[in-house]
């Protein structure tokens, strides 16, 4: 018997969590709602009306490269970065799941309640 696509997602929530991590934080919320645009930027660019400094920039970035949401790529001397939606569609993927998996526990207790 094979799995459901949505039960197969729940089976392993601990390989979502360092994406969950990578996102609790705000400067990088900032960075990747500001990568969305599908732009590539330079840490320049992406520090430019910020008050970080490009280091502390760089250092999230990491955070989010290591988690496949942004990906580097050199052009000439200086790296630009875009964004990379496949680990944000995983986690979609997974909350649905869990939304529908809450979802039909609800309807379980409503009909043990309306017996």
């Amino acid at each position: 018997m094979s799995q459901k696509p949505h039960s197969r997602i729940a089976a392993k929530p601990q390989a979502r969590a360092p994406v969950f991590a990578a996102l609790g934080d705000e400067t990088r919320l900032m960075l990747v709602a500001k990568l969305c645009s599908g732009q590539p930027y330079s840490i320049s660019q992406l520090a430019g009306d910020s008050r970080l400094t490009r280091q502390a920039i760089t250092k999230h970035l990491r955070v989010l490269e290591r988690v496949g949401m942004v990906r580097s790529v050199r052009s000439g001397r200086r790296s630009l970065f875009e964004f990379n939606p496949k680990p944000v569609e995983e986690i979609k993927e997974y909350l649905d799941s869990v939304s529908a998996q809450w979802d039909q526990a609800l309807a379980r207790l409503k009909a043990f309640v309306e017996e």
